[in-house]
């Protein structure tokens, strides 16, 4: 920042969560062939029953990517299809790297600092580092174009390569504001006045870049760190990325801001790894496939937030569906359904009416009394509880549901499917003893690990969060919870990392995120205690003397939402699912009209073997070849004069691999066999 001017990014002030950057915008997909010598099954085919149209209408077969049994399931597996050329570059987040943690950090400052040089109207207001980068929000009268940043970008690299230092000042609260005060910066003096509210006692850094006598100083209120110096960081390795809008403390009644993202790595190829991540990621973007493949749509003239499933991606979902319903059925958990809405009273029990209620959407009167849409299930599962008796004898419980709920969500902040307004949680909720904690525990684990391994993830990352200073509960139950979960995670044999203090007040609880095809991690299951709504509901079960106890109450949800899940397997598999959950698994491409009844007889026996097909218009093959592989269909099938008379069909796989003909009584075993493992065909 400028001298006298002054950019809080305290840590303690700010109480900054470690945003995601705005995703780049999604690029446009080109779809290619390319040549293969000589003639798939299918060109041969063609040739044989439209010789007069086969050199127009049929292309060169579209090269295998990987070929044979290898190159097929890594197109099911999601897999880019080409090399990356950046394998085994690292590219650490700022958790996991404190060198990189401190670099974005600094180039949130250099950026201010460089944004003050050149818009002398500009006032700053926070500038956190995020995952893999960092950003800073801006006040300037106009809006920030691509030009702008480039002139960023520069100025940037000229404060780095003078190799000012960073240097730490400890003030008083009152120079401080004296300082932000003279410097005519409110939002700083705004984020001073919140420290001390929280804190009267604690301490106020600043952070100089260059010394204070320097021309080119500039200077904020910051808790650190950074790095020893601006030429630390090598201007090639620095990238701005987006300007997006952002209200001052997420307040829509707050002035719109300017945020300004950028990504900041050690070296450059870091920075041209993560562009090539990132470009991978916008080609897998799951808004732009879900249109692309018909899967869902969220219409703005019925509302954001909201989800249309089409029919492609109902049918996906409905096979997540059953197969979630299946699995728990047989690891002992029981089904619930519970009502959209409930009387206002239910949650002011719960707690949510209190705590919650930024979160939750107006209420309804119906014959003058007051309505919620639920935000959650849990009260639900409890008036459950509550509508019967249990001793000892009867627990645990365990009682899952796909249950949607309403959640409100400023509209600046929803993002495809990953965050909407109603969407349906995989939720269930166990009732037991305290001696079942750690067994309980470990049958959601391993649960978590079959469920989420059917779809592909196989690489976690655990985290244990411990009691908070402020909590609910003794400390004896507080301790049994404790050692219950490391037992569990014991047994289980994952390692762990313990956030010490990070669990709820109302519990500790267990985090498990997935990483997909691009190394990215997504959080997605949890697993709660929950000491709270059982006394808040008076939940009891009797003991062996006839005693009346409180039961112990485990929330936990593997996918977390269905909406967010779909969209992390769209983007995991790059809209190629595996046979066995593709919306259609098999399309028939007949070549002509004369072995129309062959194909109709063999899309029955298809069906009839549970595989899901589709009988394709006639055209030419080229073009129902072409359309299928768009639709990323994991078998095609040829049907011409040879393969009626044979009673066979002509396979091809997503991605150029040619099975030959087979019978197709092989072809419904095969992919029934398949669907039943749920694996390639």
């Amino acid at each position: 920042m400028r001298p006298n001017a002054l950019k809080a990014c305290h840590a303690a002030a700010l109480g900054c969560a470690q945003l995601a950057p705005v995703p780049a915008p999604a690029a446009r997909r080109t779809f290619a062939r390319s040549p293969l010598a000589g003639r798939s099954v299918f060109q041969q085919r063609a040739a044989a029953e439209v010789a007069e149209t086969a050199a127009a209408s049929v292309p060169e077969q579209q090269q295998a990517r990987g070929g044979g049994k290898g190159g097929k399931q890594e197109q099911q597996q999601g897999a880019a299809p080409n090399a990356n050329p950046y394998e085994g570059v690292e590219l650490p987040t700022s958790d996991e790297s404190e060198e990189l943690l401190r670099i974005r950090h600094s180039c949130a400052h250099i950026m201010a600092m460089a944004v003050q040089r050149l818009f002398k109207d500009a006032q700053v207001t926070i500038g956190p580092w995020i995952e893999r980068g960092f950003y800073y929000d801006f006040d300037i009268k106009e809006p920030l174009s691509d030009k702008d940043l480039k002139a960023i970008k520069k100025e940037m690299a000229k404060i780095m390569r003078k190799d000012l230092p960073f240097v730490r000042e400890e003030v008083t609260a009152e120079e401080a504001e004296a300082r932000i005060r003279a410097a005519g910066e409110p939002y700083k003096l705004e984020i001073l006045e919140s420290i001390r509210a929280r804190d009267p006692s604690a301490a106020i850094t600043l952070y100089h870049i260059g010394a204070p006598d320097h021309p080119d100083h500039w200077w904020d209120l910051c808790a650190g760190p950074h790095v020893a110096s601006t030429g630390a960081i090598d201007p090639a390795a620095v990238e701005l990325e987006s300007v997006a809008g952002a209200y001052w403390r997420g307040d829509e009644a707050r002035p719109m801001l300017q945020r300004v993202y950028g990504t900041a790595w050690s070296n450059p190829t870091q920075l041209a790894a993560y562009s090539h991540l990132k470009a991978e990621a916008a080609r897998r973007d799951h808004r732009k496939l879900g249109a692309e493949l018909n899967l869902f749509s969220i219409q703005e003239s019925a509302g954001g937030g909201l989800v249309f499933w089409h029919p492609a991606g109902a049918m996906v979902r409905h096979t997540i569906e059953n197969y979630w319903k299946d699995l728990h059925l047989a690891r002992g958990y029981e089904l619930v359904y519970s009502p959209h809405i409930a009387k206002v009273d239910l949650w002011k029990t719960s707690g949510h009416f209190d705590f919650y209620r930024e979160n939750m959407y107006d209420q309804m009167r119906v014959e003058d009394e007051e309505y919620q849409l639920k935000p959650m299930n849990c009260p639900f599962h409890i008036a459950v509880y509550k509508a019967g008796y249990y001793s000892y004898r009867d627990l645990p419980l365990r009682w899952a549901e796909l249950g949607t709920v309403y959640r409100y969500e400023r509209s600046g902040t929803m993002h495809g499917l990953f965050r909407v307004r109603g969407f349906t949680q995989d939720d269930a909720h166990i009732f037991c003893l305290p001696s079942q904690i750690a067994t309980e525990i470990k049958g959601v684990l391993d649960l978590t690990e079959e469920l989420l391994s059917a779809f592909g993830f196989s690489q976690y990352e655990v985290n244990l969060s411990t009691r908070p200073e402020k909590s609910v509960g003794d400390d004896a139950i507080w301790g049994t919870a404790e050692s219950a979960l490391k037992e569990a995670l014991g047994l289980k044999g994952w390692d762990y990392v313990v956030d010490e203090g990070g669990g709820a007040f109302y519990g500790p609880k267990i985090d498990v995120k997935i990483q997909d095809a691009l190394g990215r991690k997504w959080q997605c299951s949890t697993i709660q205690l929950d000491f709270n709504l059982p006394a808040r509901f008076d939940m009891v079960y009797v003991d062996n003397d006839a005693a009346r106890q409180r039961p112990i109450m485990i929330h936990r949800a593997i996918f977390g939402s269905l909406e967010r899940f779909f969209g992390i397997l769209v983007e995991n598999y790059a809209g190629a699912f595996p046979f066995w959950l593709a919306p259609v698994q098999v399309r028939l491409l007949p070549v002509n009209d004369a072995v129309a009844d062959y194909t109709a007889e063999a899309a029955a026996a298809l069906r009839a073997a549970g595989v899901r097909v589709q009988v394709m218009e006639r055209a030419s093959i080229a073009k129902m070849i072409r359309t299928a592989e768009r639709a990323k269909t994991p078998v095609m099938a040829v049907v011409g004069a040879k393969e009626a008379e044979t009673r066979s069909l002509a396979l091809r796989l997503y991605g150029g691999a040619d099975l030959g003909s087979m019978p197709l009584d092989e072809v419904a075993a095969r992919a029934s066999a398949a669907i039943a493992a749920r694996s390639g065909f």
